[in-house]
Formats: C-alpha cells, structure tokens, sequence
C-alpha cells in the first residue's frame, strides 16, 4: 500500500485514517469552489458578450463610452 505524506511547517507527516479523508474532502471543497467561479466567470463572459452583440459595439468601443 503506498503511503501518503502533507509536508506541515517542513515536516513530512504521514496521511491516514480522518486525516487524509479530511484532505481530500478539503481538496474536493476547493476543486468545487473553483469550477463554480469558473462557470460564473464564463457565464458573465457570454452575458457581457451577448450585450454587446445586441448594441453593436466592440469591447474596446464599451470602454472608451465607459472610462
């Protein structure tokens, strides 16, 4: 069976048991959380491109009518 080990404070601990559940429960949270800010940036990408489509101007046009 291999064995897992955290580095904490410069110290290689070995992962077992609660410990390395809690890890990759910790690693499942942060791997969710990031694909849902991805998803977020993406749909906020389609909507500001879709408004833009819909006035008929350019990204760059948009900042200078907005800067």
């Amino acid at each position: 069976m291999n064995k897992i080990y955290i580095n904490v404070d410069g110290v290689d601990v070995e992962a077992t048991g609660q410990t390395l559940q809690e890890i990759l429960d910790y690693q499942a949270q942060c791997k969710s959380e990031a694909d849902a800010k991805e998803a977020e940036a993406a749909t906020k990408a389609a909507q500001r491109q879709a408004l833009l489509t819909r006035l008929g101007i350019t990204e760059d046009e948009a900042r200078l009518l907005l800067g």
